[in-house]
């Protein structure tokens, strides 16, 4: 039997008595470059990760979620893939990742690997072959190639904006030199949007999901998976007429934007489905989808992907009103649809929740405008941030969301209570978005800057050398070994935490238990354990029961403010 087919065996073996694993499941983001080192060259690789594989056993997560480890020019921190059925050099080989699938396996911990399926790398065989090929090819078909507009077409076919900023349009120089057309890019220029009308993008996309399932992957994350399919009919709106036609608060609520979460997406997912559900037990997907609510539940089917992330909580304020809104709303829409609830606070693309916690409103992302972009653009003034304020809601809200049904996401180095770095000169910048948009964006570096695994040595313990980005000094502080089995630290808790989570939970859902104060959450789930979260400013009475975890003591047997406990 071959390596494959033995990983692929073991993985079945280890999940087949629980299908539904990924439910109520402790998914830990690995953003593979900034982990761990292996070999000293400044990046993360998969040896690196293979190594630390007794370290999140003891963490307690149920999976891990491996951002992109195929080839890259690393043009958006390795989302522009040269081959998907790959690994990068510079992290490995696919028998390091054989071993690493195995060794996480054998630790009955779950693989979940991300794929990119919106757009390839302008380094990629297709568009190396679009670019050598005529007008009209089936080379050219494989992407989004369209005339440019004006005498000659020398101005691009509309006026739309890429997400990192500048036009969504690129234009070519034809075989024989001559300025030729353009292609569409939504993301960065070396990121050459695919043409999903194509039936050969449609079934080579089915060939990887195969290729990594064999391989022991477990499930996928589905980078900006409300993106691929696209009605590009002539003549092209303008970003005017879109934004009037855009009536919903966050996107199209009708699926009409030309890009963006349109219904034929999920044509294509009714397709992975049936691949996901070749394999015993199926392979899960989760769909990174920012779409308006009422469109989210079709990525979540269970005919579809199965799973999409809710970004509700990460965009919020540490404001008990919002949350308990947030968690009834998102728990019903599960309720309604049969999906399982998500839950995020940070990942590789928002500043660290310890951060924006820290910061003047409390630091909700996006919808109030306070991510921490524009503190990080201001040049990070330690003045503006509490660091123990941001610090001891981000432990409460953490402790609150384990707490919740649903599956927890989290994100690489959250469980130190890592901060996020400011102090990131430009000329050691790598975020795409910051190069393109100058004095705009900051760019998402911060939250990707190497692990500290020891408080001393060249990278903290990242490698023997020194790390791709720079870490600072005071990242010592919040290094795992200045934190491993000392009481109260911020790992301990998430250790506890997490294996209290796995011995406490039972059916997806939780009853709302009333306080008279509006500052305090407290909730109960079956089996008769409770949460309770003090978001105001001054300690609060705590109901009876056994204390069985606090994200910070009490005070005189009270719940301090800022600070969640679970009783039984």
């Amino acid at each position: 039997m071959s390596t494959t087919a033995t990983l692929a065996t073991l993985s079945d073996s280890n999940l087949a008595a629980d299908p539904n694993w990924w439910r109520q499941a402790s998914v830990y983001q690995i953003y593979p470059r900034s982990f761990s080192d292996s070999n000293g060259d400044g990046l993360g690789d998969i040896k690196g990760i293979t190594a630390k594989v007794p370290y999140l056993k003891e963490l307690g997560i149920d999976a891990v979620w491996l951002s992109p480890f195929y080839p890259s020019a690393l043009a958006d921190g390795g989302y522009d893939v040269d081959d998907y059925r790959n690994v990068d050099p510079k992290l490995g080989t696919l028998e390091d990742f054989a071993e690493m699938s195995a060794a996480l396996h054998a630790a009955g911990i779950k693989l979940i690997a991300d794929i990119v399926p919106n757009h390839s790398s302008d380094r990629h065989e297709w568009f190396k072959e679009a670019l050598a090929s005529p007008r009209g090819s089936a080379a050219r078909e494989r992407y989004i190639f369209r005339d440019g507009l004006g005498k000659n077409g020398e101005l691009p076919p509309s006026d739309w904006d890429s997400v990192f900023g500048g036009p969504a349009w690129e234009r070519i120089t034809e075989p024989d030199g001559t300025p030729g057309q353009w292609y569409m890019h939504i993301f960065a220029k070396e990121q050459p949007d695919l043409n999903w009308s194509n039936r050969e993008i449609r079934d080579d996309f089915l060939k990887t999901l195969r290729f990594w399932s064999d391989r022991g992957v477990d499930g996928f994350r589905v980078d900006v998976a409300h993106a691929l399919t696209k009605d590009l009919t002539e003549p092209l709106l303008s970003k005017v007429e879109l934004t009037e036609a855009n009536t919903g608060t966050d996107g199209f609520p009708d699926g009409s934007h030309p890009f963006w979460d349109r219904d034929e997406v999920h044509e294509i997912y009714a397709e992975w489905r049936e691949v996901f559900n070749e394999y015993n037990p199926p392979r899960t997907a989760v769909a990174e989808a920012w779409v308006h609510a009422t469109r989210r539940a079709r990525y979540a089917s269970p005919q579809g992907l199965g799973q999409a992330f809710n970004f509700d909580l990460l965009q919020a304020d540490f404001d008990a009103e919002e949350f308990r809104e947030i968690i009834t709303r998102n728990l019903a829409e599960a309720t309604a649809t049969g999906a399982s609830s998500t839950w995020v606070f940070s990942n590789h693309d928002v500043v660290r929740h310890a951060t924006r916690y820290g910061l003047p409103k409390g630091g909700g992302v996006h919808a109030k405008g306070q991510d921490g972009k524009g503190w990080l653009l201001a040049g990070a003034p330690a003045e503006e941030l509490d660091v123990e304020l941001g610090l001891r809601r981000a432990r409460a809200a953490s402790l609150l969301m384990l707490a919740l049904p649903g599956s927890a996401y989290l994100y690489q180095g959250e469980e130190l209570g890592l901060q996020e770095v400011g102090e990131i000169p430009d000329a050691e910048r790598q975020d795409p978005s910051f190069f393109r948009n100058k004095g705009v964006e900051i760019g998402r570096d911060g939250c990707r800057v190497p692990l500290p695994w020891s408080a001393e040595g060249t990278s903290f313990g990242f490698g023997t050398g020194d790390a791709h980005l720079p870490q600072p000094e005071w990242f010592s502080r919040y290094a795992v070994d200045a934190q491993d089995g000392v009481e109260g630290s911020t790992l301990e808790l998430y250790r506890k935490a997490l294996k209290l989570r796995r011995e406490l939970q039972t059916a997806e859902e939780l009853e709302w238990v009333e306080t008279g104060n509006s500052q305090v959450l407290h909730f109960s789930r079956h089996g008769g354990w409770q949460s309770v979260t003090n978001f105001g400013s001054e300690p609060v009475e705590l109901p009876a029961g056994e204390v069985l975890l606090g994200s910070g003591p009490l005070e005189a047997g009270k719940l301090p403010a800022n600070t969640t406990v679970w009783l039984r």
